[in-house]
């Protein structure tokens, strides 16, 4: 139900259109979890008693110590409602106590203005612009700006940002 939002897949590289597209894009999730490329997870709101939408972990390299955090949607009554933020705190504070990673990085269409905001409210450091970086799946092309936060930069944002989680 809550992917059926198609306002959701504005911005996004894959292209929701129908149940047949969604379960596509369950099924790419779980065949990368499978390879260990990503790390995918159903958001359940308990207050609202109903899922809420997805995020995960993804572009995984263990060797470089860095992982993506991103493929993030939330039904548009949740946005906005402290749930996104409340999910990041326990996948960053995952990545950099767990998994010691050097890095995680976050990745956004150039004209997903909310989601860069969203960024950079927990915390995000814009790193720049990659022109003409991913063909979406109906053949347009997008501009990607790319965030990231690192393992040193994490326990100033974690209290600046996530005082409240603490």
């Amino acid at each position: 139900e809550v992917a059926s939002q198609k306002e959701l897949w504005l911005y996004t590289t894959s292209k929701i259109n129908s149940r047949v597209d969604f379960e596509k894009y369950c099924h790419q999730a779980l065949n990368e979890r499978k390879q260990h490329l990503c790390y995918p997870f159903a958001i359940y709101d308990k207050l609202e008693n109903r899922y809420a939408g997805s995020t995960r972990f993804g572009n995984i390299s263990f060797v470089h110590k860095r992982a993506e955090i991103g493929w993030t949607w939330y039904h548009p009554e949740l946005q906005r409602t402290g749930l996104n933020r409340a999910c990041k705190f326990l996948l960053l504070k995952y990545a950099f106590a767990k998994l010691e990673l050097n890095r995680v990085e976050f990745k956004t269409s150039f004209t997903n203005k909310k989601s860069q905001q969203a960024i950079e409210k927990i915390g995000g450091i814009k790193e720049g612009i990659l022109r003409k970086h991913i063909v979406n799946d109906d053949g347009t092309l997008r501009d990607t700006v790319y965030y990231s936060i690192l393992n040193q930069e994490w326990p100033a944002v974690r209290f600046r940002v996530f005082s409240n989680f603490l």
